[in-house]
């Protein structure tokens, strides 16, 4: 039987063969079938979780404490050095050069991911911008935030670290970053289904093995994820969890 392999829609989609081609590699090392589901925008990925259950997930923080917390997954792992960080940026064109340029009522595109727009809040405190007073344009992705912020829709954009610094230099050279976060704490999570324990040691040894064989360099480097990936135990989970909750207050 093949277990479902769910990432949270925020990978980016010039990582898609990467991932296959990492997929493939645990599979062969853990000796389990993994059907890997990459929905590309948060609507996608709510009805996988509506219409089936996922094994093994690669969650963001936010997602991660909801599975954990009420869904009983448990988190076994995350990625070496490699902190969830987020960008703010505006269009090249705009007047918009930092954060304190910002205005009440400025336009704010953002996917519907609740850690970048709780780390985005706080980055939005030197304007004395908060939640009440901007007007948010909710996308599915990066790229529709992407595009509203080229198009004039948006003043400024909410984008996960990672997937801007992947951006296309034609794309990039569209847009100018105000900010970037350095928190350092938060991370994706490597999660499995309380009914699946006992794929538990096969998947650690497949995941954590990566980086220590010939070709893994390349692989890691194609998902973004150079150092691979280490255990992450319910003590680490819990705090980090903790700190998102720090940041809704």
């Amino acid at each position: 039987m093949n277990l479902k392999f769910l990432l949270t829609p925020d990978f980016g989609f010039e990582y898609l063969g990467a991932w296959h081609m990492l997929n493939m590699t645990l599979q062969q090392r853990a000796r389990i079938g993994l059907h890997l589901l990459m929905p590309t925008s948060t609507n996608e990925y709510e009805k996988f979780m509506l219409t089936g259950r996922s094994d093994v997930m690669y969650a963001n923080p936010s997602r991660a404490a909801t599975l954990i917390r009420e869904k009983g997954y448990i988190p076994f792992g995350r990625p070496r050095q490699h902190f969830d960080e987020m960008v703010i940026a505006s269009n090249v064109n705009s007047s918009f050069r930092c954060v304190e340029d910002l205005r009440p009522g400025c336009r704010i595109a953002c996917m519907g991911n609740e850690d970048i727009h709780l780390v985005g809040l706080r980055l939005l405190e030197p304007a004395d911008l908060d939640a009440s007073n901007v007007e948010w344009i909710v996308t599915d992705s990066h790229e529709n935030s992407t595009r509203a912020l080229i198009r004039g829709e948006a003043d400024v954009a909410f984008f996960a670290a990672d997937t801007f610094a992947g951006f296309s230099n034609l794309t990039r050279l569209q847009l100018h970053p105000l900010v970037e976060s350095a928190i350092s704490d938060i991370y994706h999570v490597l999660l499995l289904h309380p009914k699946r324990l006992d794929k538990l040691s096969a998947l650690e040894n497949a995941f954590f093995s990566l980086g220590q064989q010939v070709g893994d360099d390349r692989i890691l480097a194609g998902v973004n994820l150079p150092n691979g990936f280490e255990p992450m135990g319910s003590e680490e989970a819990e705090f980090m969890i903790d700190l998102m909750d720090t940041l809704r207050d």
